[in-house]
């Protein structure tokens, strides 16, 4: 008999050799019939393994991220079986489960065309339909070599051949079609439900472009039709929501050929922009913050110091000056670091809170730039606290009431990441362990829920990573804290004690909105162009119905202008409904319609974004409506 230990801490004795589906099916049917593999001792493995020997188990289903995986790691293999049979000169390369799908990627003689994708598909869902078992194969370098020299899959060769020597190599066989993979998979492709290929794209075998270039099919799979349908539903919603798309569409930003990766913001996205590097302003001084501004150019002696020329010089931009180094900054903390020493500070200084909105500017390759998501220059909301070691726990605390109050005003749900030391840093493990635990302690405090991300602190602290929840479902990480006493000791930061002696202070990095301009991408997309009233780059638009109706538009117009109400005037000669539709494409959130009523009664006829027609009301009570809007930040 061996102890088999569940998720939920339970202990059940099964026989030896009791398979991971056996403790499925005795725990309850429906469990096995979700169940798409085991996790024993921390390794994913296939239900049909057996269990020699007392282990811990979790059975993963589609809910599970590897439960998942497997799902669609297994729907890469139908794929290649079915390309196989309909093209059996196509040869395999690889095929990963990837976020949200899974690709195959094939060398064949011709690209594949729209209506062969087609056909691959059908012919996957006749796989499905036969309900072909997945059988596990494990065998010996000499005979995997055999196997795939022989069917002439040289890709899968050059796989074996790179293989460590003691590795363990296996085949999965799902009838007459086998395919080198380390597994595991589904029982069986009966298992698998809705599928669907999304896109064919060229790749590079290897991803190096000196090798050839091989056809990539891209496709995703779910247990039911329901989540394919509604998975679906959003990438069209993401098509529509695109944020270059509505950028040009509403005239808020473009990106130019003259200049990859460094966005143009044209008047009404300087609007956008200015609003929330006000808001950011107004509440940072709320809280104690007081703005610096540094330097765009540093010189190297700087960067060496910091360590950034060491750990970060492959994404910066160099330039001379006198004859001596100078680096285009890629971070703000050096600056700040400077303004810092540039006095004597005292312990009763101290927490000092200095937010900068800083540009900065990275080197990214051509093909990761995108939108406003992914530039070369953007703005940080940068700020450094500079503190006493026992004022660190109260100071998280703090930075974290900002960004949920912040991201709470945009309607956005985040969740928390705990990134610790990564490979490449530095500082001694116990001053690590410190600043980890700090961290820690103040998610603790608040009772906010985290999961630890191993190895993905930056080089001189570890930190606590804010990951934003969309509308679509979709997470961005923007919002950042991270604890560093490095700085400080590379740059010989000091206060003067209670005890009249020199100590050295502690740093907080942090950044709410990661980047103005990626954060007004993810707005934009958030909101799908139909920003709340106060961020809006028109609030009001004013139609009068004919040219007699003009001058009491003007008249309304004024009024609003006078209290700094964003307003504008369509007088065109023009039927009203297409004035109308234009202002709903330009997703402006207030439309008013004056007619003869109106100018007769000093009124309005009021049209919402989202609600239509909302009727006639006089002027001072609407602009009582768009300040209590625009004061309270409505989102609508």
């Amino acid at each position: 008999m061996v102890q088999v230990r569940l998720k939920d801490g339970s202990v059940r004795e099964y026989p030896a050799g009791s398979t991971v589906l056996e403790v499925a099916k005795s725990i309850s049917q429906g469990l096995a019939r979700e169940a798409l593999a085991g996790k024993v001792n921390g390794k994913v493995v296939d239900l049909n393994y057996p269990l020699q020997e007392d282990a811990a188990l979790e059975l993963l289903t589609f809910n599970d991220e590897e439960g998942c995986a497997v799902y669609r790691h297994s729907s890469a293999h139908v794929l290649a079986q079915a390309v196989k049979r309909l093209f059996p000169e196509a040869k395999l390369a690889i095929g990963p489960a990837i976020q949200d799908g899974y690709y195959y990627d094939f060398d064949v003689p011709q690209p594949f065309t729209p209506v062969q994708l087609e056909q691959i598909e059908e012919e996957m869902n006749k796989i499905i339909k036969e309900d072909i078992p997945f059988k596990r194969l494990e065998i010996s370098r000499p005979e995997a070599l055999g196997r795939f020299q022989n069917q002439e899959e040289l890709y899968k060769v050059e796989l074996i051949n790179d293989l460590p020597e003691d590795a363990v190599i296996s085949c999965y066989q799902q009838g007459d079609f086998e395919d080198l993979c380390a597994g595991p998979h589904v029982p069986s492709t009966g298992r698998l439900k809705s599928i669907k290929l999304m896109s064919i794209a060229g790749a590079y075998w290897r991803g190096n472009e000196k090798n050839k270039m091989l056809q990539r099919i891209y496709g995703t799979s779910f247990p039911k039709k329901a989540l394919l349908d509604e998975h679906l539903f959003r990438i069209e919603e993401a098509k529509r929501r695109d944020h270059r798309k509505l950028g040009a569409e509403l005239d808020l930003y473009s990106i130019q050929e003259e200049g990859p990766g460094f966005p143009f913001f044209h008047p009404k996205g300087m609007i956008l922009r200015n609003e929330l590097e006000n808001f950011w302003r107004l509440e940072h001084k709320r809280r104690g913050y007081q703005e610096i501004r540094t330097p765009v150019i540093l010189n190297r002696g700087l960067w060496e110091q910091s360590g950034h020329w060491d750990h970060y010089k492959e994404n910066m931009y160099f330039t001379k000056i006198d004859e001596g180094d100078y680096a285009v900054k890629p971070m703000n903390c050096p600056g700040s670091i400077l303004v810092y020493r540039a006095k004597m500070h005292s312990y009763r200084d101290l927490p000092l809170r200095w937010g900068e909105l800083g540009l900065v500017h990275r080197h990214e390759l051509s093909g990761a730039l995108h939108g406003l998501m992914r530039v070369r220059c953007f703005t940080q909301d940068d700020a450094h606290i500079f503190l006493l070691p026992s004022q660190i726990k109260e100071e998280i605390i703090g930075v974290i009431d900002l960004f949920d109050y912040f991201y709470n005003t945009f309607g956005l749900q985040y969740h928390v990441e705990l990134s610790t030391r990564p490979e490449k840093s530095m500082g001694s493990d116990e001053i690590w362990e410190m600043a980890t635990n700090s961290l820690r302690d103040a998610l603790e405090a608040k009772q906010v829920k985290f999961k630890i991300n191993e190895g993905d602190g930056a080089f001189y602290g570890p930190k606590i990573d804010f990951h934003l929840t969309d509308s679509l479902g979709r997470t961005w990480q923007c919002g950042t804290i991270q604890l560093d006493f490095q700085m400080p000791e590379k740059f010989e930061l000091t206060y003067v004690g209670e005890d009249g002696q020199k100590h050295r202070p502690v740093m907080i990095h942090r950044v709410v909105f990661g980047s103005i301009e990626r954060f007004i991408g993810i707005l934009t997309e958030h909101f799908a162009g139909a920003f709340p009233v106060w961020l809006a780059p028109i609030q009001v638009r004013v139609m009068p119905i004919t040219d007699k109706h003009h001058e009491y538009a003007n008249t309304v117009v004024k009024k609003m202008q006078e209290l700094d109400i964003r307003v504008e005037l369509d007088a065109r000669n023009e039927k009203i409904n297409y004035k109308i539709r234009e202002a709903q494409t330009q997703k402006i959130p207030y439309m008013l319609v004056i007619g003869d009523r109106e100018m007769e009664q000093g009124a309005v006829a009021v049209r919402q974004r989202g609600k239509g027609d909302i009727g006639a009301i006089q002027v001072e009570e609407f602009i009582n409506t768009v300040q209590a809007d625009i004061k309270n930040k409505t989102i609508f």
